[in-house]
């Protein structure tokens, strides 16, 4: 499993613009620049956050990006699911992803559905708050 190019720049943009003073916006510009994201797809990125409501969007000259909610209250479950959409670590743990006649009885689901919830577990206890880049 690998963490797809997407999800890494939108968790590098939430924790660029976590890490702003309260009241400051993020513009595309000075995300794509510190975060060493192309600009074309950290513009997608954003409207993507902001439409999943981890981000605000403000319009106009001065406008930019901010967090809707406090870092404390964003995971990396909640970007990586934004983007990719839910997470999961093999087919067989999708709804109506896994057709096997075993499907009841199979040792290697359970084994996958255990690590799965594991996995989103642990990204879910990662908040932003303490990765937010020039901040203590």
């Amino acid at each position: 499993m690998r963490l797809s190019r997407k999800s890494d720049y939108a968790l590098r943009a939430v924790r660029h613009l976590s890490g702003l003073p309260k009241g400051q916006l993020g513009s595309i510009n000075s995300v794509a620049e510190a975060e060493v994201v192309p600009r074309e797809f950290l513009a997608k990125i954003l409207k993507d956050l902001t439409r999943s409501g981890i981000l605000v969007s403000y319009q106009g000259v001065k406008g930019g990006y901010a967090m809707a909610q406090e870092p404390r209250e964003v995971s990396f479950l909640n970007v990586i699911e934004a983007i990719d959409g839910p997470l999961h670590l093999n087919l067989c743990t999708e709804p109506d992803g896994c057709r096997c006649n075993q499907y009841e009885t199979c040792d290697i689901r359970i084994f996958w559905e255990t690590q799965e919830a594991s996995f989103k577990k642990a990204l879910s206890k990662q908040r932003f708050a303490k990765y937010r880049k020039g901040r203590k």
